[in-house]
């Protein structure tokens, strides 16, 4: 399996050479030159597997046996999901009226991101200790992606991590689960400004590509293929789990409504979908609608500012993976993909050619939604199932709630839920319910902290070069190849 540039510009590289580089060097994002296409038969095979079984099958298909030999991968894959508070890893409720909610939260942070970043971190570690090598992740994080990074590699010897996330644009859990981890390996910095805005540096350091060879920076946000490898995984088990009967000719569809930001679970739904897989993808946004306003109406544009809102990891107005879609869409066609995406970075502004658009609103479709109705939402399931939705959850039930008012018929539907309320209490209280925190959450209140500021007027490039040199400085005496 090999994996090109989305920009066309970049040599291809093996799973290996994607799981390390983040952004390919043109720019682009990674994506398999190929995809495996899934008999009916296979698909009647994975059908009866787990959530953690999904994912070895996926993984065997777009890593190789060359890379990682089969008992190899289970064993990595296994411990991955050893620390997972649900023995399924992933959990369906089937609630009242048809609503059906993936629960994709079991992992130590209580959030999706767990799932892909335990994996990928053994992943990982696997290369590096066969490499005898050393390297900094750089993350930037809207809540959820900083502190799973920061779980799944702190403490490890040959990997250093350092997170910027928006100084109070975070809840106050979130926050605090990444800045109690002081581990020798790990840095965290509070930016004055959002999620869009820290990504900026982030960007620059890793488009001088001397510096991030010399110092072995990679990025775990979804940029990275791993990922989103790792991600198509749910859409699997959500078919599988949903639908009717797998003797039906032609496979019944399933409805599976991804409330996203940075577009990875939509990516994953999309590459699922062209895999072979009989989904309809709903993606379920915030007031930031601008993949919303993509999928209605072509138009691929910055709004003026990122608004505020309940669900804060979805505060996103560049939602990244859009161009894996566009690459998917446009039949890897890099060069138009190159032309949209500089385009994009010019002038923070797109109008998508028509046929890529018609090829777009006919592969998924869309709903945005109000601060007032996720809490409505919220307490509605609660009422209904006594049952506690994250606000970005809710985002997701409230696309079905529409539907089921309206009496739309449909086929099963399955909302995936990327966190547990349990991390969100100001939005549980603002939807006049009452929050259920598990101990340890509530044991980081007395946690000592570690953040190191980055204010407006700091040069922000600066000092995340300065934080990548001295931890890799740090652990050069542990690994003399570190910076080889």
């Amino acid at each position: 399996m090999w994996y090109v540039s989305t920009r066309g510009m970049a040599p291809r590289v093996d799973f290996e050479g994607a799981l390390f580089s983040g952004y390919a060097p043109d720019g682009g994002l990674f994506m398999p030159e190929e995809l495996p296409q899934l008999s009916r038969e296979t698909l009647h095979q994975w059908s009866t597997l787990s959530y953690p079984g999904l994912v070895k099958e996926l993984c065997i298909l777009f890593i190789g046996p060359e890379l990682i030999p089969r008992d190899d991968l289970n064993c990595l894959i296994d411990q991955a999901f050893s620390r997972f508070h649900h023995r399924e890893v992933v959990h369906l409720s089937r609630l009242r009226d048809g609503l059906n909610v993936l629960e994709l939260w079991h992992g130590v942070t209580y959030t999706f991101k767990d799932l892909a970043l335990s994996c990928t971190a053994q992943f990982l570690q696997y290369f590096l200790q066969r490499r005898k090598q050393h390297v900094t992740v750089v993350v930037g994080t809207s809540g959820d992606t900083g502190s799973a990074a920061i779980e799944s590699v702190q403490g490890t010897e040959n990997v250093g991590i350092i997170v910027l996330l928006p100084k109070g644009l975070c809840t106050k859990i979130q926050e605090l689960q990444m800045t109690t981890v002081l581990k020798e390996n790990v840095r965290v910095f509070g930016v004055e400004g959002n999620s869009d805005e820290l990504d900026k540096p982030i960007k620059a350091v890793f488009a001088d590509v001397a510096f991030v060879k010399k110092y072995n920076l990679m990025s775990l946000n979804s940029i990275n293929w791993a990922r989103i490898l790792v991600q198509t995984a749910h859409h699997f088990f959500a078919y599988f789990q949903c639908a009717p009967s797998l003797e039906m000719h032609p496979l019944p569809p399933v409805e599976v409504v991804v409330p996203t930001g940075a577009a990875g679970n939509l990516a994953a739904g999309c590459i699922a979908q062209r895999m072979g897989l009989p989904i309809h993808l709903v993606v379920a946004v915030n007031s930031n609608d601008i993949l919303h306003r993509t999928i209605q109406w072509g138009d691929f544009s910055l709004s003026k500012a990122v608004k505020t809102t309940w669900a804060s990891a979805m505060d996103i107005q560049v939602p990244y993976n859009m161009e894996r879609i566009f690459w998917l869409l446009s039949g890897s066609d890099s060069q138009v993909t190159r032309a949209l995406m500089e385009q994009f970075e010019r002038t923070q502004s797109l109008s998508l050619p028509a046929e890529l658009h018609r090829k777009l609103s006919g592969a998924v479709a869309s709903v945005s939604i109000s601060d007032e109705t996720i809490t409505q939402t919220m307490a509605r399931c609660w009422v209904e199932n006594q049952y506690l939705l994250c606000p970005h959850s809710a985002v997701a039930v409230s696309y079905h709630y529409q539907q089921t008012d309206r009496q739309q018929p449909s086929p099963p539907r399955c909302c995936l839920a990327p966190a547990s309320a349990a991390k969100f209490p100001e939005a549980v209280l603002a939807a006049g319910l009452t929050p259920e925190t598990p101990a340890e959450i509530l044991a980081l209140e007395h946690k000592e902290t570690r953040c190191t500021p980055m204010r407006k007027g700091d040069d922000w490039t600066w000092m995340l070069r300065d934080a990548i040199q001295d931890l890799s400085q740090h652990w050069m005496g542990h690994f003399p190849n570190a910076l080889a």
